[in-house]
């Protein structure tokens, strides 16, 4: 915790000077000025500390760690390139394909290393052994558990609380199992992500970024796989534990399905925002979400110190039905949706395809103004009145072309109630390259349709600009 509390200023102040800011360009952003995103580090250095410190100081504890050498070698070897993935994530920006590839390269190397699910509770018999599908059934777990908290990490604390509830309550079950290294594993990381709670909660002098959700799901998935692999009902108390994580995952896995929308395009209708649709405050919504996760856990650990599979599924049962309610109460449980999933699938289609010839005219742009040729004739597509193009395409030293239509000089928007919303280009994310589109017609808020129709077409901006500053700087050289 101390160290965690000690790095975060720390690194909030690098990551001011060398510009590594969450600058809030797009529509689902809930904060409106830049937000330091590299926090995930202290957490991840406040995780290790502790164990580091038993190769220095000989104790008990560090010869029963270093006697199971297996399990310090995953610990390592796994959460190591999870974390050095988040921080490219946070500074470069990986797509999903990137992500995977090592998510799913470290899960498996953990599923070969011994963490593996062998077994499931059967209320009507003995438990159900899993055989070879438990080293797929552990890969899924393991990278469904990671993205899981990567997604619910929306609100300001929000993944950070859940993430200390989660740990905590593993903690108390590996007490009850009396597996030594997991509560030094839970402690460790309980106490890195309390010393990071203190600038995190809101409102947030700093975010963990990809680096601390996706770190956080590592260790939290496999420490719940360790803690009780000698017990057959641990998987589902497992699930749980991690409950409203794997709950918003699948929730947004479905809507996008059913919507035909991009299953890794982001939107604004996870559970956080729904509580803040609803008129919850921001704290107020994460402190509800806190509670929520309080709950699941106070039904995981009365699972574990039962050891009853029929009491086991009774609760489980019961999680089911207050979960409907709960899903009930914000909206995503409608009777009429048929229809109304029907014309989103179709709106969002058409738009997609409405994007696709200025795409082509994207991919046989030369110029800088080609591009905003083709930007312009693309804005009344989105039902924008006004557009700013901003691209970093450096021909001498460093410099940056604007482009503006409807925008007074200087880019920012006329003082009539415009609605604005920015969107990055650049791979880099924090590269200064974005789209900025203005709406007169009184609206408060963008469709998601649009929105990703916007993003999709941005993304063939990005990659016209980077063709275009390739050539010149072959050209240069």
């Amino acid at each position: 915790m101390l160290c965690a509390a000690i790095l975060t200023p720390l690194i909030r102040t690098l990551a001011y000077r060398f510009g590594a800011l969450d600058r809030a360009l797009c529509a689902r952003k809930t904060h409106v000025r830049p937000v330091p995103r590299l926090g995930g580090i202290a957490i991840v250095i406040g995780f290790y500390a502790p164990l580091l410190g038993l190769l220095v100081f000989r104790s008990d504890v560090g010869d029963v760690f270093f006697a199971d050498r297996t399990l310090a070698l995953g610990v390592f070897m796994g959460g190591i390139p999870i974390a050095i993935l988040g921080v490219y994530d946070d500074i470069h920006g990986a797509d999903a394909s990137k992500k995977f590839v090592v998510q799913f390269a470290v899960a498996a190397m953990m599923c070969s290393l011994g963490f593996r699910v062998g077994e499931v509770a059967n209320p009507f018999g003995d438990p159900i052994q899993l055989g070879w599908i438990s080293i797929p059934f552990t890969i899924v777990w393991i990278v469904g558990v990671i993205n899981a908290m990567n997604l619910i990490d929306g609100l300001d604390g929000l993944a950070g609380g859940v993430a200390l509830v989660a740990v905590s309550t593993i903690l108390l079950v590996s007490f009850h199992y009396d597996q030594q290294l997991m509560i030094l594993f839970c402690a460790a990381l309980a106490g890195s992500i309390l010393g990071f709670l203190f600038y995190n909660f809101n409102p947030a002098s700093i975010f963990m970024g990809d680096t601390g959700s996706m770190f956080l799901g590592f260790v939290l998935a496999t420490s719940s796989i360790k803690t009780g692999h000698k017990s057959s009902i641990a998987i589902i108390v497992s699930m749980v534990i991690l409950g409203l994580p794997i709950l918003d995952t699948i929730l947004a896995m479905s809507r996008r399905a059913l919507r035909g929308r991009p299953m890794f395009h982001g939107d604004k209708e996870h559970i956080h925002h729904r509580l803040l649709a609803l008129g919850f405050s921001h704290r107020r919504a994460v402190l509800v979400l806190w509670a929520v996760s309080i709950l699941l856990g106070g039904v995981a650990l009365a699972m574990t110190y039962s050891e009853s599979p029929t009491l086991t599924l009774v609760l489980f049962a019961g999680v089911i039905v207050i979960t409907s309610v709960f899903l009930r109460r914000l909206g995503y449980i409608r009777f009429e949706i048929n229809h109304y999933l029907s014309d989103e699938r179709r709106r969002n289609r058409a738009l997609r395809s409405a994007v696709r010839p200025f795409a082509a005219q994207l991919r046989r742009a030369t110029t800088a103004e080609e591009i905003w040729d083709v930007v312009r004739d693309a804005t009344p597509l989105f039902e924008a009145n006004c557009v700013r193009l901003q691209l970093a395409v450096r021909t001498a030293g460093s410099a940056t072309i604007v482009f503006a239509s409807g925008f007074p000089e200087g880019g920012e928007p006329p003082a009539d109630g415009t609605f604005r919303a920015r969107f990055p280009l650049a791979s880099v994310k924090y590269d200064h390259s974005l789209v900025d589109l203005g709406w007169r017609d009184g609206r408060a808020d963008l469709d998601r349709n649009i929105e990703i129709a916007i993003e999709l077409f941005c993304n063939h901006i990005g990659a016209a600009s980077d063709r275009i500053q390739a050539s010149i700087s072959r050209s240069a050289h």
